[in-house]
């Protein structure tokens, strides 16, 4: 198993500071809590690798228990978000794999979506140009996409002889757009444009191609200086009740509701409103 720097001597349920992580596969900063993850191959329109995959992967699951990431944007360099898994590093090599490794190999990219879909953190994916296969997949996975009027969004597994059903696929996309379009999608693979995919409620906005990046972060910072806490909460339970009914789903949101009514943070909204003041979160 890999460790991020220093995560081996951590115990589960401590905190830990992520501000100094060194990516080897991505580029990876983080400025007033909002971390911002570059996938950095621009001349390749920004495609993964078995250790991308891995390394983004480990990074997700740390980021549950990093103090000082409130927020999360997800780029690519260039023009592009992301190409997929690179032709010759990935889709080559899984050729040649026996039956135990290609399910390794699936096995470890539906990891990455897991711990996507669970750190607490609120992940705007920033998405410009081409978002293919993986890369839509790692759109999809984010709470919010911003995207641009050029972007091209496809699921094109279909395209190389595959199933739609890829990384969570066919649990995701539905949610999100709705059934029959994402039946289209997944089985054609074609490539769905930016103003469609605002159309369709897969992107929240379209913006300016070299706007875009400024508008994620201020989103997220947006994220980042609200309730922390509670947003992680909301989190949880957008994923966890996917597989509730309407009463258990009420009766789960009362219990975390009455969760955050015990935070500092909504002390703080209370005082703050009582003064006429806005109320600074601090996310405890």
């Amino acid at each position: 198993m890999r460790y991020l720097p220093g995560e081996a001597q951590r115990l589960p349920g401590n905190r830990a500071a992520l501000a100094d992580y060194q990516a080897s596969h991505f580029l990876f900063e983080v400025v007033g809590g909002v971390a911002t993850l570059t996938l950095n191959r621009p001349e390749r329109k920004n495609p993964l690798t078995f250790d991308s995959y891995a390394e983004l992967r480990d990074l997700f699951r740390a980021l549950a228990y990093a103090d000082d990431v409130k927020a999360i944007v997800i780029t690519g360099a260039g023009e592009n978000f992301c190409s997929g898994g690179d032709v010759h590093d990935i889709i080559g090599p899984l050729t040649k794999l026996d039956m135990p490794g290609l399910l390794a190999f699936t096995r470890m990219t539906g990891d990455l979506v897991k711990a996507i879909r669970a750190c607490p953190q609120p992940i705007v994916a920033a998405v410009d140009g081409i978002c293919a296969g993986a890369g839509a997949i790692l759109a999809l996975a984010s709470d919010i996409r911003l995207g641009t009027a050029r972007s091209k969004t496809a699921f094109l597994f279909t395209r190389v002889g595959l199933a739609g059903c890829d990384m969570g696929a066919c649990a995701l996309l539905p949610r999100v757009i709705g059934q029959g379009r994402a039946a289209e999608l997944l089985y054609t693979g074609r490539s769905m444009s930016g103003a469609e995919a605002e159309r369709w409620g897969f992107f929240n906005s379209l913006q300016e191609p070299e706007a875009l990046l400024d508008a994620a972060r201020a989103f997220a910072q947006g994220l980042a200086d609200g309730p922390t806490f509670a947003h992680g909460m909301t989190k949880k339970m957008l994923q966890q009740e996917w597989n509730m009914g309407v009463d258990e789903a009420i009766e789960a949101e009362a219990q975390a509701q009455a969760i955050c009514m015990a935070t500092n943070d909504f002390h703080r909204a209370y005082h703050a409103f009582v003064a006429k003041k806005k109320p600074e979160f601090e996310g405890d």
